[in-house]
């Protein structure tokens, strides 16, 4: 096993990666040579970008796009715009959605990009000037046979829209098909707006099946109420029957012990820009919503908010990450010896992915699914990964987490092996 010694802090998220892929690695007797290709991106690209702001400055941006690994086919993931990236976010992000992918078993691997900004005080003009000037950065190394990016943290269609335009023109000719996640118009897929939150659930579903849960009327908490976070709710209602009883957002969170009603808090939130001070409900912390006494926990924000301090008071029988990195190493082994299911992330939130590959196939085809076709063939992909996920950790005799890396690294180290990498 090869030990850490790039003195990078507890929570950093890449930290984070590369010790949960250390810790499959020595349960599989990974050979060194193929453990030591998946500590590291195979390529980065570091960007600056010149933007005219509406005030008429011009502001200098900083972004990044990794390409984790490529072994198994195209790099796939989303960019993010946010206040706080850094690359080592990035880094983990990337290796997560090279995990992720192989775990789905699609033919893809893992890409991440980010820019640091605040998109929450830039205009609508300002941010498709931003797009625009990242992907012209970056566009040389994008491409349906190389990466493929998609929506994330503070991105959008929209977003997609102007990127997938940008990508166009550089090439001379539509190349829609090169982002995903993009408005129906431009080629996006049915389904793929609550596609993250989707996949969620069908695991939870099937996690109750294997644990002797029955779902109806369990009551379930959300950290995050961004796109996964609300679908998560309505989705916990419609198709679980399901109660949940607390929710959050950045700003703070609320709590109301007989349930919150989604189309209400969704509601206030557009209104207000919060879930904060929803009519008929008691404030929360993001901290005390973690703990709660309920059965099924969605942490659906940012990363590291479950770790060696909180594990130990996390009282909800399934947590479902939603979110990316939600949860240490740390954390992972007081979960799993105090009888916690946990759905890991590379898992759990694995439906944006999965449909967004659809997306890909129907763009190459130029033959359209209708939702209903798209939640049958999400629900199939997404039952058959968690099936091998829950053999293997019972093979193995580990948590969920460790029992996801084990099946991902197999299979991305397989088609290594054949292209003669290692």
């Amino acid at each position: 096993m090869i030990i850490e010694t790039d003195g990078f802090s507890d929570n950093n998220p890449f930290r984070i990666a590369r010790k949960q892929l250390d810790e499959a690695a020595a349960v599989m007797n990974l050979a060194p040579a193929s453990h030591e290709i998946l500590r590291w991106p195979l390529r980065e690209l570091h960007v600056s970008m010149p933007v005219k702001m509406d005030d008429g400055t011009t502001r200098i941006f900083h972004g990044f796009r990794v390409q984790y690994n490529d072994a198994r086919g195209p790099n796939k993931g989303g960019i993010r715009f946010h206040p706080d990236e850094t690359i080592d976010t990035v880094r983990a992000l990337a290796a997560w959605m090279t995990w992720k992918t192989a775990v789905l078993d699609l033919p893809l691997c893992g890409g991440k990009g980010g820019v640091i900004c605040d998109p929450k005080s830039m205009s609508s003009g300002e941010l498709e000037r931003l797009s625009r000037a990242y992907i012209r950065q970056i566009g040389r190394i994008l491409g349906i046979d190389k990466d493929v990016p998609a929506p994330d943290v503070y991105t959008t269609p929209q977003i997609m829209a102007w990127m997938a335009d940008e990508y166009s023109f550089m090439q001379g000719n539509n190349e829609f098909g090169v982002f995903t996640g993009k408005p129906i118009a431009l080629g996006g897929s049915a389904g793929r707006t609550d596609a993250t939150a989707r996949g969620g659930i069908y695991c939870v579903r099937d996690a109750a099946k294997v644990i002797g849960m029955n779902l109806a009327g369990k009551k379930a908490a959300i950290q995050g109420y961004g796109n996964a976070g609300y679908y998560a709710h309505k989705l916990a209602v419609e198709l679980l029957g399901m109660k949940v009883v607390a929710v959050s957002d950045s700003k703070g969170g609320i709590h109301n012990p007989d349930g919150l009603d989604y189309l209400a808090v969704i509601a206030h939130k557009q209104a207000s820009g919060s879930v904060k001070n929803f009519p008929g409900s008691t404030a929360i912390s993001n901290k005390d919503l973690l703990e709660l006494d309920i059965d099924i926990l969605f942490p659906a924000a940012l990363e590291s908010v479950i770790t060696s301090t909180n594990a130990a008071n996390i009282k909800a029988r399934i947590v479902a990450e939603l979110a990316n990195g939600p949860t240490t190493p740390e954390a992972d082994n007081i979960l799993y010896h105090n009888g916690v299911y946990v759905i890991p992330d590379f898992l759990c939130n694995a439906g944006g992915v999965t449909v967004s590959y659809f997306e890909m196939v129907q763009n190459t085809y130029g033959f359209y699914w209708d939702e209903e076709e798209i939640h049958k063939l999400l629900d199939k992909k997404m039952t058959a990964a968690f099936l091998k996920v829950h053999e293997t950790a019972e093979v193995y005799h580990v948590h969920n987490r460790l029992a996801a890396c084990i099946v991902a690294i197999e299979r991305v180290v397989e088609a290594m092996k054949l292209r003669g990498w290692v």
